[in-house]
This record gives structure tokens, sequence and C-alpha cells, in this order.
């Protein structure tokens, strides 16, 4: 039976001051690299699974999140996809802004709406906006009109789902013969989609739905790709805490 892991990256620098980041590339913090080994430990500690493949964002803090954890658990060799559909959700013009401080000026159920509806995107970056990724070299064969200026999850699961069905579930079908497993190393938004897609989670359900920082979560299928179960690694207790952290963080 194959197994699909999904793992948010450590916390990262702007994690740590509380900033919407999106695809702004930023680094781990040390405690980022300590979630990401610790997620690496609890790889190799389920003695069942067999690593197979890895896929990124193309993101600093994923990428050295999955090269930690992979070190960590015993398989840096692995085979590595990246692209940039696994990318965080797009924050627009909220990008680099400090949360607190931007539910102080809006108040904190637009905030909410901002970051947690299903169909209602930030404002958009202004034109010509140097946070804009347009000119970023590693997006120079992604068609200018796939880079967001602004997204909702509604578009994030929009560009998560052909990666999904195309490349993810091939790769899910071929360890459904030899009993493999999949890692998938992104960010918030992009799990939350994975999420949504896989287990069929509606826009209302995933809206309550966080993901913590640096704690695998294992979802086992059968030969058909049905779930058998799924589940955060390690002490539930403490996965639920760090979500709550993520929930926390608007004020």
């Amino acid at each position: 039976m194959p197994d699909l892991i999904l793992l948010r990256h450590g916390e990262s620098e702007w994690n740590q001051l509380n900033l919407f980041t999106g695809w702004q590339d930023v680094d781990l913090t040390a405690q980022g690299e300590a979630e990401a080994a610790s997620a690496g430990e609890q790889l190799a500690g389920e003695f069942d699974l067999d690593l197979r493949v890895l896929h990124t964002s193309l993101l600093t803090r994923a990428i050295r999140t999955a090269d930690i954890a992979l070190y960590n658990a015993g398989r840096s060799w692995l085979p590595v996809k990246r692209s940039w559909r696994l990318n965080e959700r797009h924050y627009g013009d909220l990008t680099g802004k400090d949360k607190k401080e931007t539910a102080e000026k809006f108040g904190i159920d637009q905030v909410k709406l901002w970051r947690r509806s299903y169909d209602v995107p930030p404002p958009p970056l202004p034109e010509g906006d140097p946070r804009s990724s347009l000119t970023d070299p590693r997006y120079r064969d992604v068609p200018a009109e796939f880079i967001p200026a602004t997204e909702c999850l509604k578009d994030v699961v929009a560009r998560v789902s052909p990666y999904f069905n195309d490349v993810i579930l091939e790769d899910l079908r071929r360890e459904a013969v030899r009993g493999g497993a999949v890692l998938v190393v992104a960010h918030g938004n992009s799990i939350r989609a994975l999420r949504m897609i896989l287990e069929q989670i509606s826009p209302e359900q995933i809206t309550e739905i966080e993901i913590p920082t640096g704690i695998a979560y294992r979802v086992r299928l059968d030969d058909r790709l049905n779930i058998l179960e799924a589940r955060f690694l390690g002490d539930p207790a403490a996965a639920a805490a760090a979500a709550e952290a993520v929930a926390r963080q608007a004020g």
C-alpha cells in the first residue's frame, strides 16, 4: 500500500516575525531547522515507511526543510521533483506586513476572511511592485499570466490540482505496486489544497483546518488510492497545540 506524507516547512524567518510571507523567499530560523530535523527523526521512526520520492515547492524554506528532514531520516539520496505549483498562497499586498498590525488596522474578521476564507483574496500587489515574482529567475519558464499578484485558497487549489493529478498521483500509483511512500514538503495553504483534493474536504470545512510547521502528516492509502488512515506523526496533542499557535498568529 502506498503512503503520502505531507510536511509543512519548519518555522521561517517571517513566521518568527509574524509577517505575511506567501511567495516571498525567506530562510528557516534555528527553530525551523530543529523542527525539520525532528520531522526527519519521526519519519525514520515509522519503521514500515519506505520513502521513495520527494516533491517540494521552489521556495527555500521548503527545500531546506526537505533537505534537513531527509538527512535525519537517512534518505538524502531520494530523487526530487520541484514545482512552483506547490508554492505557498500569494498574499498580494499583505506580503511583508505584520499580521497583528494588519488585524488592528482592518479588523480581525477582515483579516480572518483574507487568511482563511476559500474564495476571498487579499488586495493584489500594485503593478510594478518590487515584491512581484515576475522577474525572479526561478519562474523564468512559467508563463507570466500564471504568476499571481494575489490568491485565495480556491486559486491555490486550481494551480495545485494539475500537479497532484499529473505528477503526484502518478508516483502514488507506482508506489501502489511496490509499497513505497511519496513525500511532499510544501506550505500551509498548498498542503491545505492537497488535503482538500485528497480527503474531499469542503470549502466550509477547510477554513477551520490549520497546518502546523514541521510535523509530518501521514496518509495511508489502499492500492486504489482510497484513504485508510490519516494522522500527524508523533504526539497528537503537540500537533494540535502547534496548529492552534498558527491560528493565533493574527491575534
